[in-house]
């Protein structure tokens, strides 16, 4: 889709990481060095809707990425996530997975991970 910022990109060849049914890019907005997308070949705004192969060929690339991050950035932890739907926080309709490097202090507390997506469930500690 020429309107898919995500299939512009696949169309351009701006892939770190691929297979026939997934590639992985650099996000265009990273929160963090190394934060990489995955993304499926085919266009297709929910993660849920893809196939059984195209899934777990997201997963292979997702691994394929981490190592590379791994030797380009060296992390001490990883946030994986995956936004599906606008209430969720998808903002481009084209299934995708975050993989976000974590590095020592890029936070005061890191505790809660994924959970501070509801800021109010975060601290369930307390």
């Amino acid at each position: 889709m020429s309107d898919c910022d995500f299939c512009v990109r696949i169309e351009q060849g701006e892939v770190i990481e691929q297979s026939t049914l997934a590639v992985a890019f650099a996000d265009a907005f990273p929160i963090s060095p190394g934060h990489t997308l995955v993304v499926s070949k085919r266009h297709e705004p929910d993660f849920f809707a893809l196939s059984d192969m195209e899934q777990a060929a997201l997963w292979v690339i997702a691994l394929r990425a981490r190592d590379r991050i791994m030797a380009d950035h060296a992390p001490t932890g990883f946030n994986v996530a995956i936004n599906v739907g606008a209430d969720a926080g998808q903002t481009v309709d084209h299934a995708h997975l975050h993989i976000v490097p974590r590095y020592a202090g890029d936070v005061d507390d890191p505790r809660g991970g994924v959970r501070w997506v509801i800021p109010e469930h975060a601290r369930y500690w307390d």
